[in-house]
């Protein structure tokens, strides 16, 4: 990567979050395209980790040693209202948010960060076997990717690995998850230097559909082989999906098509 330059218990033992009053088209879909259907300024020397949307702005979690950072981006225009910076040795990776905290991993260290919700102030540290790269919540648990086939579900107060899952498509292992988003009760995975999303249940891990976003940004690999596909953000409230890439200048808000 480079920059801008305990025996977990079942499944059952796990709740997961799902919203059972709203079934968007999409979940019927085993593969999906896309519609742009607007796009939003984004700063390019960014190199995005991880996203989400928090109080109407993003919460942007940027990677790359001396470069990563922690910040709130005002949604429409991209201004930066608010930046804390890493530590040059670390690397920032994927980014949370639950119970008015925001969790933050990076790289290779094996440390993350807490920080509060309001002021961005970092709250404490934890730890985590292995390398750090996507995170997000269904709510309850914290889950991490590390750029292999498992997910983990970890405790958000003592981090003690609660299960784990080992994300399949069609029987076969699916690797380099990166970032995620939990959406509508489903895990969305960008799948590293490619330009699909896989949708997983959280359950059992296995694909239930394939997100296809083939050109959305086709200057990218241009650019720079590593400014890839790397950004999901769901705003809960108003179903509107987004996504992006690490340098990429817009962030897309999409509406998924049905593919055959």
């Amino acid at each position: 990567m480079v920059a801008c330059e305990e025996k977990p218990p079942s499944p059952s033992d796990h709740a997961v979050v799902v919203t059972e009053s709203y079934f968007p088209d999409w979940k019927a879909h085993q593969r999906s395209g896309y519609e742009v259907v607007r796009e939003l300024p984004h700063d390019d020397t960014a190199y995005t980790q991880g996203l989400l949307l928090s109080n109407g702005n993003w919460i942007e979690s940027t990677g790359g040693h001396g470069m990563s950072s922690i910040r709130r981006v005002e949604k429409e225009t991209g201004k930066i209202l608010l930046k804390k910076a890493l530590k040059k040795n670390l690397f920032g990776e994927g980014i949370a948010e639950l119970d008015g905290k925001f969790y933050q991993l990076t790289w290779e260290s094996r440390n993350g960060f807490i920080y509060d919700a309001e002021s961005l102030q970092q709250l404490g540290t934890f730890n985590y076997n292995g390398e750090g790269w996507g995170l997000t919540t269904d709510g309850k648990a914290l889950i991490v990717s590390d750029g292999s086939d498992r997910l983990r579900f970890l405790h958000p107060k003592t981090f003690r690995v609660l299960r784990e899952v080992f994300v399949k498509r069609g029987g076969k292992p699916v690797d380099r998850l990166n970032e995620l988003e939990f959406i509508e009760g489903e895990i969305f995975a960008n799948v590293w230097h490619t330009e699909e999303i896989v949708r997983i249940n959280p359950v059992d891990g296995n694909v239930v559909g394939v997100i296809d976003l083939t050109g959305i940004y086709p200057d990218a690999g241009r650019l720079n082989p590593e400014f890839v596909l790397n950004g999901i953000a769901y705003d809960t409230e108003a179903k509107k999906l987004y996504v992006t890439g690490k340098c990429w200048p817009k962030i897309y808000e999409i509406r998924l098509l049905k593919l055959k």
